[in-house]
């Protein structure tokens, strides 16, 4: 089996487990061959201060099969950047599938990237991804044709597991899934504002609120 080539996006203050749960998944399936990528290859600080290391830089990137960009407070400043929306215009050129988790959709969105598809992220960015035109469906993955995104963070792991089914096989994907031990059972049921007490659901929206609106202001000078 031939493997495809995953470029997996750094970037400043990305969210480490949409980055971590996907590439745990990775780098176990025999059917990709896995890097990172950033605009330069120093060590790029995730949330937290957390080091990650490029493989490469966008000057000396190889052309990828797969392109993932992760979500986080760093995606702000995406939005905007013209050299990291560049690079994923031009890989997605020859890329056989453009992926993303958590509001990785919206640097997709805001590279034109999704125009035409359905897609996912987390769900308090899902109204800034119906903005952008998209169609939004509130699932943990949406695979439409070669566009796969993932929900809010825990979901990527989920995520790289369809994405492994699709290309290595469901055996592949399930082997995996198995040696992660993944079957969670999460000590509260509180996980997705549909379960969430609304005192907790609240909260959740207070404290991420300066961050939507810094984000609705963007992509709104984008899309107008």
């Amino acid at each position: 089996m031939k493997k495809l080539k995953i470029g997996m996006l750094l970037f400043p203050d990305l969210t480490l487990l949409d980055f971590i749960g996907p590439y745990d998944v990775f780098v176990r399936a025999t059917c990709f061959e896995v890097f990172v990528v950033s605009e330069h290859k120093m060590p790029i600080k995730g949330e937290g201060g957390l080091l990650l290391q490029p493989d490469y830089s966008f000057d000396d990137c190889p052309p990828v099969d797969i392109v993932f960009v992760p979500g986080g407070r760093g995606v702000t400043a995406l939005l905007t950047n013209e050299t990291y929306k560049r690079f994923l215009v031009e890989q997605a050129k020859t890329a056989q599938y453009i992926t993303a988790v958590c509001t990785g959709s919206l640097l997709l969105a805001a590279c034109g990237l999704l125009d035409g598809y359905k897609a996912t992220t987390h769900w308090r960015s899902l109204e800034l991804l119906k903005l952008m035109g998209v169609e939004v469906l509130e699932q943990r993955v949406v695979a439409d044709r070669n566009r796969i995104t993932g929900g809010g963070i825990t979901a990527g792991i989920d995520f790289g597991l369809v994405l492994t089914a699709i290309v290595g096989g469901e055996d592949m994907a399930k082997t995996i899934q198995l040696l992660l031990e993944y079957t969670p059972e999460p000590p509260f049921d509180s996980g997705h504002p549909k379960t969430a007490d609304p005192h907790i659901l609240k909260l959740g929206v207070e404290l991420t609120q300066p961050q939507f609106d810094k984000r609705l202001r963007l992509l709104q000078k984008i899309v107008l």
